[in-house]
């Protein structure tokens, strides 16, 4: 999985109304960039900190350019764009580099589910052995000391996913958290419970109930440390839930 279009490299100026940010281009022009994360992005938005945008050529949008990546120290980059991971998982499961949801021939998005109204990001279908497969997605990016943790912020919708999860558990069915690591630095994901410590507890309570919780790193630096042009998820990390 790459990116469909060229990435445009520049200074990150500020983020502001979460959906905003000033980006100044190498040739001193200064653009506004659709910020797309709801997240508090700790983290992930350092002061003259290098980005790279995205641009659409789409007259109806009315900002041209996306903030995709961000460079949080050097060698490390993170990936900001939460529409981004749903293509990611799907992609890697797709390309069986997922191993423990191989075996799905079938994979729909967004299908309706469970008693709180909600949409699981994937379904997958047609194991031979195996029932169905929901598979809930979360992007990582926040990162200290080569830590992961998910959330950034209090995430009561996060808390709702894991009790549809669990109750699709308890009707047979496979439920899966996969954590996209979109932060090179990451080497491990722990629950943020200094953030949210309510939904720490909650993601403890899901995988003793049977909730598989997976962590896939994303391969987004090349070698000379700026972006690979690349989004795959490749590398297996581990989660640990334990207390800190």
């Amino acid at each position: 999985m790459k990116f469909a279009t060229t990435l445009t490299e520049g200074r990150l100026l500020r983020r502001y109304k979460r959906f905003l940010a000033d980006v100044r281009l190498p040739d001193g022009t200064e653009v506004t960039a659709h910020c797309p994360n709801t997240g508090s992005m700790l983290g992930c938005q350092p002061d003259n900190g290098r980005v790279w945008l995205t641009r659409s050529d789409n007259p109806r949008r009315k900002l041209a350019f996306t903030w995709e990546l961000v460079e949080t120290a050097p060698g490390h980059l993170a990936c900001v764009n939460t529409a981004r991971p749903n293509g990611q998982a799907r992609a890697a499961i797709e390309a069986g580099r997922i191993a423990e949801l191989r075996g799905y021939p079938d994979c729909r998005a967004e299908v309706r589910y469970g008693v709180e109204n909600s949409r699981i990001d994937l379904l997958l279908s047609g194991h031979d052995r195996k029932p169905d497969a929901w598979v809930e997605v979360k992007n990582v990016t926040l990162c200290e000391n080569g830590e992961g943790f998910f959330p950034d912020a209090v995430t009561v919708r996060g808390q709702k996913h894991l009790r549809e999860l669990m109750a699709q558990v308890q009707a047979g069915q496979r439920a899966v958290l996969l954590f996209a690591v979109n932060h090179t630095g990451i080497g491990r994901i722990r629950p943020a419970d200094q953030i949210d410590p309510a939904y720490g507890a909650l993601l403890r309570e899901a995988a003793a109930a049977g909730v598989e919780v997976l962590a896939y790193r994303a391969d987004l630096v090349g070698p000379d440390g700026n972006p690979s042009g690349r989004l795959c998820l490749t590398e297996a990390v581990p989660v640990e839930l334990g207390p800190q």
